[in-house]
This record gives structure tokens, C-alpha cells and sequence, in this order.
């Protein structure tokens, strides 16, 4: 097949980083005498529903039933405020056709970790997972928890401790994961319907209010852009569309699970731009309903959109239902990542850029359970110990300028495989430009995060090089380990 020599040579250009990238017959006898098993290896269970929920699930959470108001708190016309979520849902889509076309050429464990590794180099790529590891998952999961353990203790107020809270929520994600990817999908495509539906409760009982009810102001969608066009506009369109820009991000977490789909070159491409075209959808229609019922001034003017909306849609009850709504929200924001994260790791490990135990794949549910219960235990300790709040705000910046990097891969594999035919895979219909326009708004998102707190930039700087040293520690073990393993092998 074209593509796997493709692989071959996208993992034989760099220098020790990357797994095997695809599975070959093996030319070899095997041995007659052996009587040990072969390890057990991840498994291809998940279809193009469970991928497309997956990408969904990496992105719903929280934040689409908060974010409107603050994006209409900088423009204060509903033309520039649906206009904001439609652009970031078309940057989002542009990333998506981007890593739609990465994960058919790679289609391995890890996504982000895997393309960075084999098209820059491996270093590049373990200090995305070692970032990810300790912020973006760490702090960024245990943020989340904490915020549905907050909204749980409002519907059932409960004498436990937010932290004992979030802390059992994430180890019992950890524990259903651990049964296999199929369990661990199930519950979390479930928990993504009903995310979906909490919104789409949202969306059809605005507009139905807004069509029939007799107390309606019509939104006035002239003038376009609600005053002069003006320097000043533009730059508080670009300030409105940074809670855009971060609602919008999460989708690339679905390539992590490539090597435990079916048929990931097909399948996987679809579930991104299927996922991404869904997420754009309910976006755009929460924020239409919140402006239909709130108003432009009334939206800006408060800090829970969506439940002022339900309150004077559907009263108290209304009210009641959106908190659950946006309690599963985070709930399933939280199995997404449970579900996703912990395969950076299992491929770094698989590498040998991490412990080898990290690597190991349990040989009844195929999934890698240390792997898991790290990145969970690690999460409980930093709900535990507290101290994330000054890292944070760093983590979808330096998430961005990941992503950044990863985009840049793709004009590194189009050149490699540019005498390779590939007529049975994705490709980005607008690349290269495309792939520009994304990689310089990422960039440019990320430059401006990064300006503004500069004054504790330092401290990300100083997690990133941190793992310099352990790259190098790291890879000299496993090439010790896998001598060892030559040499005491049949």
C-alpha cells in the first residue's frame, strides 16, 4: 500500500522519535520453542459515531452556555456577535480539514504528540506531551472539575468537600475507562447527547418564545455592525473573538484515539468535520437564542446567559433544567478527557521518551490502564494541592502555539509524500492557504495571551525547558531498554 511506505519513510526521516507507524506482516520465523505471549496492543473498536462524539465531546463543555454574554459585552450588534461564533466555527473547521488530512496520513496513538514528533522532531513532540501531562491536562481537568463539583453542590447541596468531589468524579471516569475504550466511548457519547439536547432544549424554546410571545423586541439587524466602522470596532471585535477562539478548541483531541478506530483513514477525517460541523451548529444557535431572548444589551449585561434565558422562557423550572444541563456538560467535558489525554502519554512512553510501565496495555480490556490512572492521579493531586490559577490562563495559549506547529507539519508530509500517490486519502482542499490563515490566527491569539501576561510568562517557559533534561534522560533509557531487549531476545 502507497501509504504505508509513506509512513516508513515519514518515521525513518526522523531521528529515533516515532512508533512503527503502521502494522506490517512481519518477515521473521517465529520461534518454535516460544511460549510467552505477545504483548497485548491497543485495539481498533471505535466507529464514526464514537469518533464524531468524541471530537464534539472535546469541545461542548461549560463554556458555550457563559461565553455569549462576553462576546457581547466588547460588540453590541447581533450581526457582530452570531458573526464572531460563525468565524471561529470556520477557523475551527479550517483546523479540523487540516488534521482530518494529518490523521490519514498518520493515523497513530497520540495525534498532536505523534505529528509533531515524526514531522519536526521527537523532542518537539515530547514537549507537547510533557506540556500536556502537567498543564493542559493537570490544570486544565482539574479546573473543570472543580467547576462541576461547584454546580453539583448547587442542585444537591451535599456536606463534601468540592475537592473530595472532583477528585472521586475524575478517579471514577479513571475506573470506567480502564474497562476498555468501548465502555469508556459508550459513556461518553451519552453524555455528549445529552449535552447536545440541553443545548438544543436551549435553542428551540427561544425561538419558539421569540416567534409567538407578545413582549419580543425585534432584533435589529441594521445597522450591521451597530456604529461607524472604526478602528476601535475592529479591535473589540478581535477582543470578543478570543472567548470564541477558546470555545472553539478541543476538536484535535479526537486524532489521540487514531490507532482505536476502525478504519481510521476514512473514518476519522469524517468524524472531524462531521464533529466540528456540529459543534459550529449549536454554537451559532445558542447564541442566536440567548440574543433573541436577552437582547444584545441584556446579554452583555449578564453572567449566566443561557439560565436568565430559560428563566423567563420556562420560569424557575427552566432555570432548574439548564443548571443540570450545564452540569453534564462539565461532567462530559470531563470523561472526554479522561478518555483522550492519557494516549499522549502511552505513545511517549511507547517511544521510549517515558517510563516504559506508562506504555503497558492491560490484556483483558486493551486499553493502556497506567497510562490512565497517571494522568488521573496526577489530575487529583492538583485538585488536591490547589495551586494552578497562575498556570491556566497559559493553557490554551501554549495549546495554540502547539497547534500552531502541528499545522506546520502538514507542508512537511505533503513534501515527503509528494512522489507518493494517495487517491484513498483525505486531503485539505485549501492548502496551503488555508493552513496559513490557521496557522497565523492561532499564532497571532497566542502572541497577543502572551504579551498581555508577560509578567508570568516566565513560569510556562520554565515547565517547557523542564522537560528538556528528561527528553534526554528519557531517550537514553529506552534505548538502553530496547538493547537489553535485542539482546535477551530468541
Amino acid at each position: 500500500m502507497s501509504n504505508t511506505k509513506g509512513e516508513e519513510r515519514l518515521s525513518d526521516s526522523n531521528d529515533g522519535g516515532t512508533t512503527e507507524s503502521a502494522e506490517k506482516p512481519s518477515t521473521a520465523e517465529p520461534a518454535a520453542t516460544s511460549t510467552t505471549s505477545p504483548p497485548a496492543k491497543l485495539a481498533a473498536k471505535l466507529g464514526l459515531f464514537d469518533a464524531a462524539m468524541i471530537v464534539m465531546g472535546g469541545v461542548i463543555g461549560s463554556g458555550i452556555f457563559v461565553n455569549p454574554a462576553a462576546v457581547a459585552r466588547q460588540v453590541h450588534s447581533p450581526v457582530l456577535i452570531i458573526g464572531a461564533w460563525v468565524l471561529g466555527g470556520a477557523l475551527a473547521l479550517l483546523g479540523a480539514m487540516i488534521f482530518a488530512e494529518l490523521g490519514a496520513i498518520l493515523p497513530k496513538v497520540g495525534g498532536e504528540y505523534a505529528y509533531l514528533s515524526a514531522g519536526i522532531h521527537p523532542i518537539v513532540g515530547f514537549l507537547y506531551g510533557w506540556f500536556a501531562l502537567l498543564v493542559i491536562n493537570a490544570g486544565g481537568t482539574a479546573a473543570v472539575a472543580l467547576v462541576f463539583a461547584k454546580y453539583l453542590e448547587i442542585l444537591l447541596p451535599v456536606p463534601i468537600p468540592e475537592r473530595v468531589i472532583a477528585a472521586a468524579t475524575i478517579m471514577l471516569f479513571a475506573v470506567i475507562n480502564c474497562l476498555g475504550v468501548r465502555f469508556g466511548s459508550n459513556v461518553q457519547s451519552a453524555l455528549m447527547i445529552l449535552r447536545a439536547a440541553a443545548a438544543l432544549i436551549l435553542i428551540v424554546a427561544s425561538v419558539g418564545w421569540y416567534l409567538h410571545s407578545s413582549n419580543v423586541t425585534p432584533l435589529a439587524w441594521r445597522p450591521a455592525l451597530g456604529r461607524p466602522g472604526s478602528i476601535g470596532l475592529a479591535a473589540a471585535f478581535g477582543s470578543g473573538m478570543i472567548p470564541v477562539f477558546f470555545a472553539y478548541g478541543g476538536w484535535q483531541t479526537g486524532n489521540f484515539l487514531a490507532a482505536e478506530m476502525r478504519n481510521p483513514r476514512k473514518n476519522l477525517p469524517r468524524a472531524l468535520l462531521v464533529g466540528t460541523l456540529g459543534v459550529v451548529a449549536l454554537y451559532v444557535g445558542v447564541t442566536f437564542a440567548c440574543l433573541a431572548v436577552l437582547g444584545p444589551a441584556g446579554l452583555a449585561a449578564t453572567s449566566t446567559p443561557a439560565s436568565d434565558v430559560m428563566l423567563r422562557v420556562l420560569g424557575t423550572r427552566g432555570a432548574a433544567l439548564m443548571a443540570v444541563g450545564i452540569t453534564i456538560s462539565t461532567l462530559g467535558f470531563l470523561s472526554q478527557s479522561v478518555l483522550t489525554y492519557p494516549r499522549v502519554f502511552f505513545a511517549m512512553a511507547e517511544d521510549g521518551l517515558f517510563p516504559a510501565g506508562v506504555s503497558r496495555v492491560h490484556a483483558r480490556t486493551q486499553v493502556p490502564v497506567v497510562a490512565i490512572l497517571l494522568a488521573s492521579l496526577l489530575t487529583v493531586a492538583v485538585v488536591v494541592a490547589g495551586h494552578y490559577d497562575a498556570i491556566l490562563v497559559y493553557v490554551e495559549s501554549i495549546d495554540g502555539l502547539f497547534m500552531g506547529l502541528t499545522a506546520v507539519t502538514l507542508f512537511v508530509f505533503r513534501r515527503r509524500l509528494s512522489m507518493e500517490p494517495r487517491e484513498d486519502t483525505f486531503r485539505n482542499p485549501g492548502h496551503p492557504w488555508t493552513t496559513i490563515i490557521f496557522i497565523a490566527a492561532y499564532w497571532l491569539v497566542v502572541a497577543n495571551s502572551l504579551y498581555r501576561y508577560r509578567a508570568n510568562a516566565l513560569l510556562v517557559l520554565v515547565i517547557l525547558l523542564a522537560g528538556v533534561p528528561l527528553y534526554f534522560y528519557w531517550k537514553q533509557q529506552g534505548q538502553r531498554n530496547r538493547v537489553a531487549a535485542e539482546a535477551g531476545g530468541p
